[in-house]
């Protein structure tokens, strides 16, 4: 299926990147991030996954419940795993989910649910990951002298509309 092709070429281009960093690299922290590191934008696209595949088999997604794994920020090879486990698992089929989110900006019981389904889910995680992916691309470039893709942390839609503008 394309979705899940697309999200193997975004973690396939991710890995690749993190492969070039050292261990120091993947946890300094980053003046164009304001402080964090480029691990703590990878754990959070890694987490953000989880949440969903956690979710598929109850029925209920809910990113806010994430884990926030210092192992993740913290060991690039862990994340590197996490990256290709998470794309083997991502071969099933659509069902119906209910999104839970509460959007008050202190702590509250009440949860909001609205419908969704798993493929627009991993729709929404794919555009997360991207978006997350510029700026970890601005945080290597503070760190490291690594070269990363030009696409990378390029919308799929920027890049076809692109092309169309390209003389």
């Amino acid at each position: 299926m394309q979705l899940q092709q697309a999200i193997g070429r975004v973690f396939a281009q991710l890995s690749a990147a993190l492969d070039q960093l050292s261990a120091a690299e993947y946890t300094q922290s980053c003046n164009s991030l304001l402080g964090n590191t480029i691990g703590q934008h990878v754990r959070h696209i890694i987490e953000l996954f989880q949440c969903l595949e956690r979710g598929y088999e109850g029925g209920k997604v809910n990113y806010e419940l994430r884990k926030r794994d210092p192992l993740i920020e913290n060991d690039k090879e862990l994340a590197i795993q996490l990256l290709l486990e998470i794309y083997q698992q991502l071969h099933k089929d659509n069902i119906d989910l209910q999104l839970e989110a509460n959007y008050e900006e202190t702590e509250s019981p009440e949860k909001m649910t609205m419908p969704t389904n798993y493929y627009r889910e991993m729709a929404y995680n794919l555009e997360h990951t991207i978006h997350h992916m510029a700026l970890i691309r601005t945080g290597i470039n503070d760190v490291s002298r690594i070269s990363v893709p030009e696409n990378f942390g390029v919308a799929i839609s920027t890049m076809k509309y692109r092309k169309q503008c390209a003389p």
